[in-house]
């Protein structure tokens, strides 16, 4: 079982599946949704994730594509990543522990921040992975 949580404790959740395909976004948006060089985040299994406490204290940002984010209204902790309203996948960042999953990926490299250096010998897309 794998759980996780915002820095303040309001909402926690739980995963009763392993995580996978976890990556690594460098492009502009992930910069500015996480205050940082990139997001890490990895997928979560449909019908997997649980919210356990908090869940009506989660605010919701929902993009024109169908993408959006559901975090923390007290802390702002990114806690999950959607599709059409559904979670598809959780920030590492907020997994309690080891989320026995690596980053296999980097993708959108081709616009990560000038100021960032990538290390030599990851797997990298100009773009997503197609």
């Amino acid at each position: 079982m794998i759980t996780g949580g915002c820095i303040c404790g309001a909402v926690t959740y739980s995963i009763d599946q392993p995580l996978r395909d976890a990556r690594s976004c460098h492009c502009s948006q992930c910069r500015k949704t996480f205050s940082a060089q990139a997001s890490a985040y990895a997928e979560v299994v449909p019908g997997s994730f649980t919210w356990i406490t908090g869940e009506e204290t989660l605010t919701t940002f929902d993009s024109a594509h169908g993408f959006g984010l559901r975090f923390c209204s007290r802390c702002g902790s990114t806690l999950v990543g959607t599709w059409e309203g559904n979670v598809h996948g959780v920030t590492l960042g907020c997994v309690d522990g080891d989320p026995e999953v690596e980053i296999g990926m980097h993708i959108f490299v081709g616009s990560k921040a000038a100021w960032e250096v990538m290390p030599d010998g990851v797997v990298r897309f100009e773009e997503g992975p197609g």
